[in-house]
């Protein structure tokens, strides 16, 4: 592997820019899906920046359809933005670093651990199909393959020789784990990676990724819908609602002090095994609008108990410092009867099209 240990920490050569210097940066991200038959579109990421620093765990969390796995793929430009640019350690993805570079440095682990494996390949060949594919020869792919299924305890004696319908899911999604491991990537995007396993298997596979990032000194994009899981993975969440970033903070800012409505109803949301803390009304009323047709302002106002003629009007960006949060209630004098009347930096606020 392409590292050298010092005070018993990985330090990777391929680090351009320092540890101060983000992993990745995505800079207005916007994905439309053209509705075939029609001139219209779904608006699945909207107008998103945000940046993942170097060992790091960024949690992503929103209901289902709001963007987090579209943007995820964004990323490693397995669908094309739109529009907008990523830039990876301090190169902009397609200009300066081609996408083949970029995805030996950072791989994807998708939710469906079986579709995921080629059904026609033993779990050996599929994990040293990468390196084979990015120039290895056959024979160092498979030492790569059995080193890469070895850290994540699969014997590959055992295990190796086997097809993925053979596998239990816990072992299918630890392969798939080892294949992306096989490029020795700086990252990996994470897309809801425990969420079709039991609890109990979840929790080793959750233990497994906890041991390598810390061994291998990886940085994680963790996209989930479990938020307890988030919690205890994350270093920063990223809260998402209909295609656009609602919120950004610490696991303790987002968790212990949610700033935004949506992202205190999805708290609320969460269930719980104790009796006298029974949620008897929904956090969040209604529905998700309808992406194709988006409504203007700040897209959570129709479910919003707090929204004002303000809400409608605008579109809220995120504002400055470490916790950020996009909603006009903390903006100064933006209209909205709850907005601070101080003098502060808020960012700024972009009318609605």
């Amino acid at each position: 592997m392409n590292i050298v240990r010092i005070n018993t920490l990985h330090v990777d050569k391929r680090d351009r820019g320092g540890p101060n210097q983000p992993l990745f940066i995505a800079n207005r991200l916007n994905k439309r899906f053209p509705l075939r038959g029609t001139s219209k579109q779904v608006h699945a990421v909207n107008d998103v920046s945000f940046n993942i620093l170097k060992g790091e765990t960024l949690g992503v969390v929103g209901e289902s359809g709001c963007g987090k796995s579209t943007l995820g793929r964004l990323l490693l430009q397995l669908i094309e933005p739109s529009s907008g640019e990523v830039i990876f350690d301090g190169e902009s993805v397609g200009h300066d670093i081609s996408i083949r570079d970029l995805r030996r440095q950072v791989q994807m682990v998708f939710q469906d651990s079986f579709g995921s494996l080629n059904p026609r390949l033993s779990i050996l060949d599929s994990v040293a199909f990468g390196p084979v594919a990015h120039g290895s020869t056959k024979s160092d792919a498979l030492m790569i393959a059995r080193d890469a299924l070895r850290s994540v305890d699969l014997n590959h004696e055992e295990f190796g020789h086997r097809y993925p319908h053979e596998l239990s899911g816990g072992q299918k999604q630890r392969a798939n784990i080892a294949r992306s491991l096989a490029l020795r990537p700086r990252m990996l995007v994470l897309d809801e990676s425990v969420s079709a396993l039991d609890k109990t298997v979840a929790a080793k596979v959750i233990r497994l990724l906890e041991r390598l990032k810390r061994e291998l000194s990886l940085t994680y994009m963790f996209i989930s819908h479990d938020l307890d899981v988030v919690r205890h993975l994350s270093d920063r969440v990223m809260v998402m609602y209909l295609g656009r970033v609602v919120e950004i903070g610490t696991v303790e800012d987002i968790f212990d002090h949610p700033m935004h409505p949506y992202s205190r109803g999805l708290l609320q949301a969460r269930p719980t095994s104790d009796p006298r803390q029974r949620t008897l009304k929904a956090p969040i009323d209604g529905e998700p609008p309808d992406p194709v047709d988006p409504p203007g302002g700040c897209a959570f106002h129709p479910r919003c108990a707090h929204a004002e003629a303000a809400c409608r009007s605008a579109v809220p960006m995120l504002t400055e410092g470490p916790h950020q949060v996009a909603c006009v209630m903390y903006v100064a004098n933006s209209g909205h009867s709850r907005a601070p009347r101080e003098s502060m930096k808020p960012a700024p606020v972009v009318e609605a099209a």
